[in-house]
């Protein structure tokens, strides 16, 4: 391949700030964006969303964010940030343009895409950590007669005010829609719960206290962590949400499970049972829900707040790049493949500024080997996928 170029696939923070890096080191760069704006994933959530860090944990490298902005940015706040990071450090963006699968191409890389091939000597895929909504395959999903809804879907209460939603998953945003709901003219608010989360009180500091806690065993971080919840939060056992066995940083570490962030009113609003907590959903049918305790609901909508998959498979799962669960086996400036690499799949305490980071060390990792010898990286790529 003549021309040392790298391709970064997403728009999003991740995707900008290793653009941005890769750019400050000389390297040329395109973005390709199935979207039709940067940000895009953040310009669809609902309307109370905020980040769950402040914003002195959150930004890219480089970047400010614009005077007046709220200590935790709101989503246009955020959608604001990320469309003057693209301008300021003149990114060549190409929206509307879907990459939907990267194949081996020799010395380099090809990403197909509906409007063609893009050839790049590297390539960052930096699409989101939350790429594709997932809703469970519940039993008679497709027989419930009401409303069914991923919280990606989810804007704000006014189409559900007085009617009866329960709200499926206890994390963030599960926790803050049900919030959303209950202040917004719903009749009845529900959270179904499976596993109890880890709850902390968003704070300012809130990044620094976990960042300084990364560095001990986790065993440790969850004593303090639980201190600080009973201090913050309080004993909520009998609403339904009683303190995990496994603390925050040990389900942290092994599942990559992030605690869920609230603001104290959500904690009012769950001890007034404004938000009611029942069991986990195991079945849905015509008019209702079947929970996991025994007991049926008949809600007139659903809302799933149950998470997302990173979608990975159809555009490198041929690769060998992912493990089994489909996650990439390394990141930032690790390479599972040669030439490739994930920046923004690792879940920490300010994942923004975390991502920020990731970015510069693969962009430096990029740039140290497109100054090498041309003739090192084609035959470490061909041994490992071969010439066809």
């Amino acid at each position: 391949m003549s021309e040392k170029r790298a391709v970064v696939i997403g728009a999003g923070p991740a995707g900008l700030a290793s653009a941005a890096e890769l750019q400050h080191r000389g390297v040329p760069v395109v973005v390709l964006e199935r979207a039709g704006s940067v940000g895009a994933s953040w310009r669809g959530r609902y309307d109370r969303l905020r980040l769950n860090t402040s914003r002195w944990f959150s930004r890219l490298p480089g970047g400010r964010y614009a005077r007046g902005t709220a200590i935790f940015p709101s989503r246009d706040e955020v959608v604001r940030y990320l469309e003057d990071y693209a301008r300021d450090n003149a990114l060549d963006v190409r929206l509307n343009t879907d990459a939907q699968r990267i194949d081996s191409d020799g010395a380099g890389w090809v990403v197909r895409t509906a409007s063609g091939d893009v050839a790049a000597a590297q390539v960052v895929v930096a699409a989101g950590y939350e790429h594709t909504p997932h809703v469970p395959e519940w039993p008679g999903r497709e027989r419930f007669g009401g409303s069914l809804l991923h919280a990606a879907e989810y804007r704000n209460a006014e189409p559900f005010r007085d009617r009866d939603v329960l709200v499926v998953g206890p994390g963030c945003s599960g926790m803050e829609i049900a919030y959303d709901l209950a202040e917004g003219g719903a009749a009845r608010v529900r959270l179904a719960v499976r596993t109890p989360p880890n709850m902390l009180v968003r704070s300012p500091m809130g990044p620094a206290f976990a960042l300084l806690l990364s560095r001990v065993r986790p065993q440790r971080a969850d004593r303090i962590v639980n201190f600080v919840r009973s201090k913050a939060i309080g004993d909520l056992t009998e609403y339904g949400l009683p303190v995990p066995e496994e603390g925050t940083f040990s389900r942290l570490h092994r599942l990559h499970v992030a605690p869920a962030i609230v603001d104290k009113v959500v904690v009012e609003a769950i001890r007034e049972r404004r938000i009611e907590i029942v069991a986990g959903v195991e079945s849905l049918d015509e008019t209702g829900a079947g929970l996991a305790d025994g007991t049926r609901i008949e809600p007139d909508a659903v809302i799933a707040a149950t998470g997302y998959r990173r979608g990975l498979e159809s555009m490198v799962g041929h690769l060998g790049v992912l493990d089994d669960e489909g996650v990439p086996r390394a990141f930032a400036a690790e390479a599972p493949a040669p030439g490739l690499r994930f920046v923004g799949y690792v879940h920490r305490p300010a994942q923004l500024r975390y991502a920020g980071r990731e970015a510069g060390r693969a962009a430096g990792a990029i740039a140290r080997e497109l100054r090498a010898p041309a003739a090192t990286m084609p035959s470490s790529r061909e041994a490992a996928f071969g010439t066809s």
